[in-house]
């Protein structure tokens, strides 16, 4: 996954969902003392009506046919669109069921029902009623309960599945686990929040899509608008443990962690020192690895393979290559390169050209191409 990444505020020229999105106008109902042959909405340009035989006009009728229809750029602004309403309800149901946890007085929302995309829930029927699911549920549960965060928050566990709805994908990136510094994960593999620092290993997608579609270099991570063109942005783990602190009594000579310490603080008065800080677990990678996650994914990739055709997925580095055993190449077209992080983007990954060979396999079926210009 990405490297690490401390957040700052920084300019951004994403739009957020609310301000992509807009709700249509009502149309006005008819009257009792209106015509029944009035139509009802009012064009912006001049009002219609339905004409009779006897008024035809065919110089009107010949504009109207001679009309140009919309641009392709149109209509994936409506499809975007469309996406965006649906991402926008799935957040909004998710955020009211944890509140509502919240005010119940738990500590946590089941992770069952964190999952509300309706493609999704009948793409993987009873999937997280599996043993294995199980298990998974109780671990994140008991996580959630205790005093270590989880990132991403519980309500974008699912981010990448309500953004990205079955029926919608056409491409499919795979990540590794979330970023694990405070702020940064938004459940989309690699993407972060507007305003956050830009991870090393996303910087280096931007080079390269910038190489290879002359698109500049954005100012910020968010990565939503390829999800909602139907860019799966799938991590194999879906949620990482944050930081854990521990203060310990110099007589305290037994230490129970659950990670990797990364340092001990010491405080000193005169001689003598006064208090002990251990901090473990601070922003450890794949913390949450082989709790269940992999198998979820796993069925995820394999169910997009079975139901679907001429997906196109990008695999990058070893552990994403790895997945490729779930794919069935006959039916989708798979893409290969180094991991984008600094220590191995020079060792295959730019170069690749995957920007632009998704979207010439995404032409060759007759579907629209991604816009990766953020």
């Amino acid at each position: 996954m990405g490297d690490k990444g401390e957040g700052q505020k920084m300019a951004s020229s994403a739009k957020n969902l609310d301000e992509l999105f807009h709700a249509a106008k009502r149309l006005r109902p008819l009257s009792p003392s209106e015509p029944p042959d009035a139509l009802i909405p009012h064009s912006p340009v001049s009002p219609l009506r339905k004409a009779s035989p006897a008024r035809r006009d065919p110089a009107s009728e010949s504009a109207a046919a001679a009309a140009p229809s919309l641009t392709p750029k149109q209509k994936q602004r409506i499809e975007i669109n469309k996406a965006l309403a649906r991402s926008k309800r799935n957040l909004r149901i998710c955020r009211e069921r944890v509140e509502k946890a919240k005010a119940e007085g738990m500590d946590y929302v089941k992770l069952e029902e964190l999952l509300v995309e309706e493609s999704w829930l009948e793409a993987l029927p009873g999937e997280l009623q599996k043993p294995y699911a199980k298990n998974l549920c109780r671990f994140v549960e008991r996580e959630a309960r205790g005093n270590v965060p989880i990132y991403p928050p519980p309500y974008l566990i699912f981010n990448a599945l309500h953004l990205t709805p079955f029926d919608q994908v056409k491409v499919v990136i795979i990540g590794q686990d979330p970023y694990h510094g405070p702020g940064q994960a938004m459940g989309l593999a690699f993407s972060v929040p507007d305003g956050v620092k830009i991870p090393s290993s996303l910087v280096n997608i931007f080079k390269e899509v910038k190489e290879d579609l002359g698109h500049s270099v954005p100012l910020h991570g968010n990565l939503e608008r390829w999800a909602v063109q139907g860019v799966l942005l799938l991590n194999a783990v879906l949620t990482v443990c944050g930081i854990c602190y521990i203060n310990l009594v110099t007589d305290d000579v037994k230490l129970k962690f659950y990670g990797v310490i990364i340092f001990l603080q010491f405080g000193f008065v005169g001689r003598r020192i006064w208090d002990w800080s251990q901090v473990i677990r601070n922003h450890q990678a794949n913390s949450h690895a082989k709790k269940g996650w992999e198998p979820f994914t796993d069925a995820i990739i394999r169910t997009i393979s079975q139901k679907k055709s001429g997906v196109v997925f990008l695999l990058w580095g070893n552990s994403a290559q790895e997945k490729s055993r779930l794919i069935d190449g006959s039916k989708h077209r798979i893409l290969r390169a180094a991991h984008p992080s600094g220590l191995s983007a020079n060792r295959g990954f730019f170069g690749c050209r995957h920007f632009s060979g998704t979207n010439r396999a995404l032409e060759k079926l007759g579907l629209s191409p991604i816009d990766w210009k953020l």
